[in-house]
């Protein structure tokens, strides 16, 4: 709204969304980084900047990683998984449409508690949910199929299990790598490049559901139940990324993030003092929690 000229109704807007009257100073942050968004010729060259390099990384491995949950293994192919495992062909639809229900029902947790619980956390409690799950499946199918892919008489509690802990694992990433996905990097991109560097989230993002979506169907084919750890190994990879490299974002306004920057244990060595300079009351610790006063 402040870059179409609409100021009041964007300062109105902010004001409902903070739930004070008292958001000047914020605003007026807002108007001085619209201005200056507007004198830079070169957005895609800018991020490429050593002090863009936190921006440009989390652009780039956020929605690589979300991807690489294994999400789209369960929500495209639901109907086949179901049915390889041994359920008809009703019942494979209607696991799908459980698997649909349950994704829905969890983002509305993370709508609701993402801004009480705060990003990380909710990153990492998906991140060891998805891994504790993905593990209990692996071992279920493995121990039941092996590697020649015959189940023999599959027990009806065995196929509830089974789906229950993928019900229980896509809960994990509806409230956490899925909507967090496209939340985290929307509050970290500074105006100036904003338009480049999530032009190459959505693209990452697009791109490898499209990879994983062509590529899945052989895995599961030479990998089997192995398909399941080879998502899991990824998903501790994204966790221990989380822990140590992605800053709490939650409370922290937009223009402020460079702050955060600044006061992260490892991102700080790209921040340029002469651009952002930092007021010395943040501080960052080295597990990579939010900014705490000091």
């Amino acid at each position: 709204m402040i870059e179409r000229g609409r100021t009041e109704e964007a300062r109105a807007k902010l004001k409902k969304i903070r739930g004070v009257d008292d958001v000047d100073e914020e605003f007026r942050d807002l108007v001085s980084a619209s201005d200056a968004s507007k004198l830079v010729e070169h957005p895609w060259r800018n991020l490429l900047q050593r002090k863009y390099r936190p921006h440009l990384t989390m652009a780039i491995l956020i929605p690589f990683f979300q991807q690489l949950t294994g999400i789209n293994v369960i929500m495209f192919y639901a109907p086949v998984l179901f049915n390889t495992i041994g359920f008809g062909d009703d019942a494979s639809l209607m696991s799908a449409v459980i698997t649909g229900v349950v994704n829905v029902a969890a983002t509305l947790v993370s709508i609701y508690g993402v801004d009480k619980w705060g990003r990380r956390f909710l990153f990492l409690e998906g991140g060891v949910q998805m891994l504790i799950c993905q593990a209990v499946v692996a071992a279920c199918i493995g121990a039941k199929f092996g590697t020649n892919g015959n189940p023999g008489d599959l027990p009806k509690w065995y196929a509830i299990v089974v789906v229950l802990f993928i019900c229980v694992y896509v809960a994990g990433f509806a409230w956490s790598w899925g909507p967090l996905g496209w939340l985290v990097p929307s509050e970290i991109f500074p105006l100036e490049i904003r338009s480049a560097a999530q032009s190459i989230n959505v693209s990452i993002n697009m791109m490898f559901t499209f990879l994983v979506a062509q590529v899945f169907l052989t895995m599961l084919c030479h990998l089997k139940f192995g398909l399941f750890m080879f998502f899991a190994f990824f998903v501790v990879i994204m966790s221990i990324f989380v822990y140590y490299f992605l800053p709490e974002t939650k409370g922290i306004p937009i223009e402020e993030m460079n702050q955060v920057w600044k006061s992260h244990w490892y991102w700080s060595r790209f921040m340029e003092d002469l651009d952002y300079p930092i007021n010395g009351n943040l501080e960052m610790s080295k597990g990579g929690q939010g900014p705490k006063l000091v």
